[in-house]
Order: structure tokens, then sequence, then C-alpha cells
């Protein structure tokens, strides 16, 4: 049987969690605000925000996700109907809306890998790239490109350049590819991967004897000062 073709990006699909372990599936729910004026589509990246809402997360080499958007339910506005949805409409009145999120910070998703970093174009940012087994181990950013409000799915993918693939901000890590997706020369368009945990920077002011640690990027879950 012939794998399908991947011709775009499908944002992120969580399979299974790292070291083997038992994988479930299992979602979190986390509030929406009501009127929250962005569209989150179902395998967009999303973060908690002040009040412990959930927004998606537009940061591509220093998003800072909780996890993965996996669809929500609100009571429709228009029909007073609990409504469950693929994606969240931009500017959804309704104040008991739900956001199921896979939040495991061990989970382990497939991306698609994209030809450069500028989003929503044909030649770059939704284009799928080939590399080969060198790219396991590697950091990777994210390419945020627009969703499609027909599917609900998300079309974020996953772009990492020479140079850049041992940046410790960055928020993904590359643990391998899916094998069934290599072409003629041997390279992949489907990764999979995980997410990383904050990097830590050191400042040490010699003078004034004082240093600071500040943090960047990463699982918000992993972040110890909190998210």
């Amino acid at each position: 049987m012939t794998y399908p073709v991947v011709s775009a990006p499908y944002g992120l699909k969580p399979i299974n969690l790292i070291g083997g372990q038992v994988y479930a599936g299992s979602t979190r729910a986390f509030s929406i605000a009501s009127g929250y004026a962005a569209n989150i589509f179902y395998g967009d990246v999303v973060k908690i925000v002040s009040g412990g809402v959930i927004e998606k997360d537009t940061g591509t080499s220093t998003a800072t996700p909780v996890g993965i958007f996996m669809g929500c339910s609100f009571t429709n506005p228009s029909t007073k109907q609990l409504q469950f949805q693929q994606f969240w409409p931009t500017g959804t009145v309704a104040a008991d809306a739900v956001a199921f999120v896979v939040d495991d910070p061990d989970v382990l998703f497939k991306a698609v890998l994209v030809a450069g970093t500028t989003a929503d174009d044909t030649a770059s940012g939704l284009l799928p790239a080939y590399l080969g087994r060198t790219v396991i181990g590697s950091n990777a950013a994210l390419v945020q490109n627009a969703g499609s409000t027909t599917s609900g799915d998300s079309k974020i993918g996953v772009y990492t350049a020479a140079g850049a693939t041992t940046t410790a901000t960055l928020p993904i890590r590359i643990v391998d590819v899916v094998v069934d997706t290599a072409n003629s020369s041997g390279n992949f368009v489907e990764l999979i991967c995980k997410w990383n945990a904050p990097s830590a920077a050191i400042t040490i002011d010699f003078t004034a004897e004082t240093a600071s640690v500040s943090l960047a990027g990463g699982h918000q879950y992993l972040n110890p000062t909190g998210v």
C-alpha cells in the first residue's frame, strides 16, 4: 500500500509518548475567553495566558506551548445549543467555551517539514521539504500557516535550518523520521517531534557580584517559574 502523498503541512498530530510510556490520547479541558478574537485550529499550538485561559501560541522560534489543540465546545450564541467543533471560530461569544488540549509535556507528535519560514507562501512556508536522518536530534522552529475554516485543520509546519538546529530556545526537538515518507533519495518529509524544555541563560555582573537566570521558550509545565 502506497503512503499518502504529503502535499502540505497539517499541524501537529499527537501519536505517542517518549520512552514507551502508555499513551491513552487523553486531553485536558481549558477555558477559552468569551469573544477571544483568533481562530484556533485542530493541531494548532496553544498556551496558558493571564486568567488561566487558553490562546493560540503564535510563536515560531520562541513558542511557549502548553499543548496541542484538539477541538472545543461552546454554547452556540445563535442556536443556544451546546456545540462541539473542530476549531474555535474567532470572536465567538460563549461563557462556557472549552478547549480540549493534549498537554502532556512528554507527548510525541507528527509534523510536516516545510521549506521555509514564510507563512502561507507555497514557494516556502507551505511547500513540504525533504531531509535525511541527520535531522534527528536537532531543534526546530514552528511555521505558523493559517488553518482552514472549511476542514477546521491546522496548517502549522516545522522548519529546521543549517546553523539553527542547536539553538537552545527553539521549541521543538526532532526525535525521528516517518520512514514511510521516504523519497527516492532516502529523505523524509514527516518528522516525529517532542517539546523542548525552557532554556536558561545566566547573566553575571562581576562588578555588582550578582547573577540572574532567565528562561526562554519550551513547554510551560517545564518552566520552574510557572506559567
